[in-house]
């Protein structure tokens, strides 16, 4: 059964724009702001209102790990940064939900976290296209069981 919370922004719209979906996650590219200052920076969000990974089964743990992993390999692929962060907190917004943000050595944070003072300007590497970020996703999801 679906567990969806109306009062919840991750239930109530999709959080960027849509890259990927199944029946149980999706991958979003973050639009604006952190999104402009970091090239090809997406979301996964589980489709289900749940808080925790381990509210998942293993199997659908499984499944939104190997999604993950497949994000990070598209991003960095079309993206090329120096280095990915994986996050996954949900303290703000209690949905599960990971980040896959590419990083550069130059970029207006680095080596702090994207969501500390900026220690500089940013250099404004190039914005990959969503259809680059879609083709990518499709060739790493595609091995995935339920994969679209």
């Amino acid at each position: 059964m679906s567990r969806i919370d109306s009062a919840c922004e991750l239930c109530a719209r999709p959080g960027g724009e849509l890259l990927w979906e199944d029946g149980r996650c999706r991958v979003i590219r973050v639009e604006g702001g952190e999104g402009a200052a970091f090239p090809g920076y997406c979301r996964i969000v589980w489709r289900d209102h749940v808080g925790e990974l381990t509210d998942l089964s293993v199997a659908d743990q499984r499944h939104l790990l190997h999604v993950l992993s497949a994000t990070e390999s598209a991003v960095r692929g079309v993206a090329r940064p120096d280095k990915i962060n994986l996050a996954a907190f949900g303290n703000m917004v209690p949905h599960l939900h990971w980040h896959v943000i590419p990083r550069w050595r130059d970029d207006s944070h680095f080596p702090g976290a994207i969501w500390a003072a900026p220690q500089r300007p940013a250099p404004g590497h190039p914005q990959p296209s969503s259809a680059e970020l879609r083709r990518a996703l499709a060739e790493n999801i595609s091995g995935i069981s339920g994969g679209a």
